[in-house]
């Protein structure tokens, strides 16, 4: 999403480390470089505005000038600012003292909300809780079945209201109320009606349920790629019926990332969940300044290693250097390792929390085919345990029957083995040997 702007930002880093001092007047052309980049990128002119002037006050600062290293500084002041317009520190997600903690999802219709209701109660069994899932629509029926098959999907119980519960909207919502707590489900993530716009109707719907259920979150869902349509419905929903935070969903796509730059801003609210794909575990914890960091091209090291060790075992990590140490590495072992990453998300996703400098520049812009991994591993799937044991046994009929069960041409079957030699080769290296010495 934010590639043209990330492009945009780093020639401007870039013109910035080529002077050997700040000055009014090259502070002057780069702060207009990065007002064109974050115009374009449909950021709100307000925040742009309001951004550019306290970069200048401070760029221009005693402190910044005075440095051995001043483009270094306004830099990291770009940096930092960038973070504060994005929210600034992590804002978690809010639980009441007494459960049920009530987490009440709204927005238009089209922005994701249903799915996001799903991917958020996924995400609070990881905190070992106990979620219920409910839709609260009185105009649309079939957001009930939706939601009801999500939760299907995942296991999560759901609360059926029934036609004669919703033409008594208040009285229905009590009785949820009372079923939540008489059952010790926490949170509670209700589902509301969406519209394709913002009307009072709707608004009035909204009012009621919140004064009914006293949600310790109400969170807007905005779909990023609507730009600042995402960022004058939050402020609508701000101002009608009050918010707490924001959920960004469609992260992941192709728009300039304006939405993401505004919304906080404009709202007074912070984005504390990001929708990073269609299905139900891409929902991520929103970080102000990692995603700064990766809007400069500083990469976002933390979130990489986080998403590791959600999908590693620790025993599998350490059987795995041990193996490499004793040099007995094995394509059983790499197909490990392949379906490890898989389950990371897209290579393209991995390569982009990278940093883009030194040998990891232009690696995210990389074309990379996902497909590759499905079809490594089914070539590995249709060896025999010695020829995953030892790949030199590999004659010219092996590989043919292996390309055969596989479903893949034999150069593709030649080219893993080949990759996977060299990886042999670099893990006989000594300075990747003593790293691993440390290790035990």
């Amino acid at each position: 999403m934010f590639d043209q702007l990330s492009g945009r930002l780093e020639k401007m880093m870039k013109f910035l480390r080529g002077e050997g001092k700040v000055t009014e007047k090259n502070m002057a052309e780069a702060l207009k470089m990065m007002r064109l980049a974050l115009l374009e990128a449909d950021v709100n002119y307000k925040v742009v505005k309001e951004f550019e002037a306290r970069i200048r006050e401070k760029a221009l600062g005693e402190e910044v000038l005075r440095s051995l290293t001043p483009a270094q500084q306004v830099i990291k002041i770009v940096r930092d600012e960038l973070a504060a317009i994005l929210g600034g520190q992590q804002k978690p997600l809010a639980f009441a003292g007494a459960p049920p903690s009530i987490f009440m999802l709204v927005g238009l219709q089209g922005s994701g909300k249903t799915t996001t209701c799903g991917k958020l109660a996924r995400w609070v069994t990881g905190l070992r809780k106990s979620p219920l899932l409910v839709s609260f629509d009185l105009k649309r029926l079939a957001a009930q079945e939706q939601l009801k098959t999500i939760a299907g999907s995942l296991g999560i119980p759901f609360y059926e209201m029934t036609p004669a519960q919703m033409k008594v909207p208040r009285d229905a919502l009590r009785e949820l109320m009372t079923y939540a707590r008489n059952r010790a489900f926490d949170p509670l993530i209700v589902d509301t009606a969406g519209r394709l716009h913002v009307d009072d109707e709707l608004m009035d719907e909204l009012r009621l349920a919140k004064d009914i259920l006293n949600p310790v979150e109400t969170i807007f869902v905005g779909d990023a790629m609507t730009g600042q349509d995402a960022v004058r419905s939050a402020q609508a929903f701000e101002e009608k019926i009050g918010l707490t935070s924001v959920i960004l969903t469609k992260l992941d796509g192709d728009a300039r990332g304006g939405a993401a730059l505004s919304i906080v801003s404009v709202t007074g609210r912070p984005i504390k969940f990001a929708g990073v794909g269609e299905k139900l575990d891409k929902l991520e914890v929103f970080h102000p300044e990692r995603m700064a960091s990766r809007i400069l091209g500083m990469g976002d090291i933390l979130t990489l290693i986080e998403k590791a060790e959600e999908e590693t075992d620790a025993e599998d990590a350490e059987e795995l250097a041990r193996k490499i140490r004793k040099k007995e590495f094995t394509l059983e072992d790499f197909k490990k390792q392949l379906v490890q990453l898989k389950k990371m998300g897209s290579l393209s996703g991995v390569l982009g929390h990278l940093p883009q400098v030194g040998p990891f520049k232009n690696l995210a812009k990389a074309e990379v085919d996902d497909r590759k991994i499905a079809h490594f591993e089914a070539i590995i799937n249709s060896m025999t345990p010695p020829e995953r044991e030892n790949p030199r046994i590999l004659t010219g009929s092996r590989r043919l029957r292996i390309a055969r069960g596989s479903g893949r041409p034999v150069h593709e079957v030649n080219q893993l083995v080949k990759q996977f030699q060299e990886m042999q080769k670099m893990m006989k290296k000594p300075q990747l040997q003593k790293m691993l010495a440390g290790l035990k």
